[in-house]
């Protein structure tokens, strides 16, 4: 179990060493830490890689959906399109959990069904809804706590 977790961590900082090296040779790019001075919430779903990468857009943004999901559930691919444009135009951002690549970060933001969608204002949880949901449902949450 240990070396599959040394593996999760030494993939991760791999991908964030690359991810850190195209913002550098790109002139710059996203700053987690002025985000929220400058409204800037990515345009595109977030893919979650971690605990402690979930951690850093929750703290990131002021609003946050999270789409708990996994690739062979039907609703889940139903819902695709939507969340893609709830990330290109709504100033929320939206991050995405593979529920089967991380069990215990699904577990811990309570998906016992996908898709669940978790809403975050100000660092804390203050929606969950399980299953398929339409477009103006998620809308109206995010902007009831935008």
């Amino acid at each position: 179990m240990s070396e599959s977790i040394d593996d999760e961590r030494q993939r991760i900082r791999e991908q964030k060493k690359r991810e850190l090296q195209e913002r550098l040779e790109n002139g710059g790019g996203f700053d987690a830490s002025d985000a929220d001075e400058e409204g800037d919430t990515p345009d595109e779903p977030i893919a979650i890689t971690g605990q402690g990468h979930l951690d850093e857009v929750v703290a990131a943004h002021d609003v946050v959906l999270v789409d708990c999901y996994a690739d062979w559930c039907g609703p889940c691919q139903m819902m695709e399109p939507m969340i893609e444009a709830l990330a290109a135009e709504t100033d929320a951002a939206v991050a995405k959990v593979d529920v089967d690549r991380h069990q215990q970060i699904a577990q811990q933001l309570g998906a016992r069904g996908v898709p669940t969608l978790v809403l975050y204002a100000d660092g804390q949880p203050v929606e969950r809804t399980v299953g398929a949901q339409d477009r103006a449902t998620l809308e109206g949450l995010i902007e009831q706590h935008a």
